[in-house]
């Protein structure tokens, strides 16, 4: 279990908001749980498909051990890391479960849970949802594509507060991470606003 004091911080989301969470683009990372069997993964292709009801797409290849989890149980969590996390998204999205069934524990993933849902949620990130799998099987077969109905989320309140990401008043390590090609990240820089005309 984790040992990252962030729990004050985490409050629940109103799920017609918690794409908001996606709209920036940032790196995710993707876990799931079938019996005691879990898994991390990391995942640059995740996108908001519609808002109400909240919905993900994330594009997960075949010989994925989270894949497998999230097909048998027909739930996933889409979380987003902060700078603080950038090594270990790294190594748990270069490290396979099936080739190291330790991997978890090796790595020394920060894991708890939410509620009453049975999904490994990695301490120490800035958002989490849970998501209810929409079953697509030609998607899911021919082109790795997973829909998820959000069906519940939460976000550390350092960084998104009232619907909003507030970046600029938190700690570098607090930013969410941004992938790029290989081991090169860019974190979220700071915010542009614009007045709309009337």
């Amino acid at each position: 279990m984790s040992t990252l004091n962030t729990q004050q911080f985490i409050a629940p989301i109103a799920l017609e908001k918690a794409y908001r969470l996606l709209n920036h683009g940032p790196t995710t990372l993707i876990s799931a749980q079938c019996g005691e069997d879990r898994d991390v993964m990391a995942a640059a292709w995740v996108s908001v498909l519609d808002f109400n009801p909240s919905k993900v797409t994330v594009v997960i290849d075949k010989i994925s051990h989270t894949r497998t989890l999230i097909e048998k149980s027909g739930f996933f969590a889409v979380q987003i890391p902060t700078a603080a996390l950038l090594k270990l998204t790294v190594n748990v999205g270069s490290v396979s479960m099936k080739d190291d069934p330790n991997k978890l524990t090796k790595l020394k993933v920060p894991l708890f849970y939410q509620n009453d849902f049975n999904i490994p949620l990695v301490q120490g990130c800035a958002g989490w949802m849970i998501c209810k799998l929409i079953k697509e099987p030609h998607n899911q077969q021919t082109y790795d594509l997973f829909i998820g109905e959000v069906v519940a989320a939460w976000s550390d309140t350092r960084v998104f507060k009232d619907g909003h990401w507030h970046f600029e008043n938190a700690d570098n390590s607090l930013r969410t991470i941004h992938h790029v090609a290989g081991g090169h990240f860019y974190l979220i820089g700071e915010p542009a606003d614009v007045d709309f005309d009337s």
